[in-house]
């Protein structure tokens, strides 16, 4: 399951979460970021090590600034609410896979 993180949920979501938290920044014009989400919405539905959210850049403008997301889709692993992994751009299942087990 993906869970659309907001400003509201932020820290229950993510700071609080008892599992770390790969975090899509995306938006629906960002074609790229369209390319991305099947394997984001895989990862959602394999894997019980993780949590997985998704954060419209164009709605939550506060959470952008606070994780300098300049460029999307941008992927970030969050453990205790703190940064373990960040990438940027469209890449590959296998990619974005091998991002994930680097980072938890």
């Amino acid at each position: 399951m993906i869970i659309e993180i907001t400003k509201e949920n932020y820290e229950a979501e993510v700071v609080n979460s008892d599992k770390p938290v790969l975090i899509d920044f995306w938006a629906e014009w960002c074609g790229p970021c369209r390319m991305l989400a099947p394997t984001i919405d895989a990862f959602a539905e394999e894997r019980n090590d993780i949590k997985v959210g998704k954060i419209n850049v164009d709605n939550e403008e506060a959470l952008c600034v606070k994780f300098g997301i300049d460029s999307i889709p941008t992927l970030i692993i969050l453990k205790k609410g703190e940064i373990a992994g960040k990438q940027i751009g469209y890449n590959s299942r296998a990619i974005v896979e091998s991002f994930i087990d680097k980072s938890i």
